[in-house]
């Protein structure tokens, strides 16, 4: 992914235009030779703005597999401990 195209979807993501950059990273993710996990990444980063936590996690699981140093793997943590927390209640009954 070039570098311009990755700033487009960086600033999508932080404008809210989330279904949009969501397209453009599957069309790049359907058209790249390789697989590049900053889409998977920012793919990640983009569900978890939409409040999909599963779709978030699964993403951010695909960028570790091809980079275990990438961010996502910061990112994931976050979103464990974010769901735990709001989900320690159906643990504790």
């Amino acid at each position: 992914m070039d570098m311009e195209q990755l700033k487009t979807i960086k600033e999508l993501i932080n404008q809210g235009n989330v279904e949009q950059a969501i397209r453009m990273l599957d069309h790049y993710l359907q058209t790249s030779p390789s697989s590049h996990d900053e889409a998977y990444y920012l793919k990640g980063n983009a569900y978890r703005k939409l409040g999909n936590w599963q779709e978030a996690l699964n993403n951010y699981r695909l960028a570790i597999e091809i980079n275990p140093n990438s961010p996502a793997a910061q990112a994931e943590e976050m979103a464990m401990n974010i769901l735990n927390f709001f989900n320690k209640d159906m643990y504790n009954h």
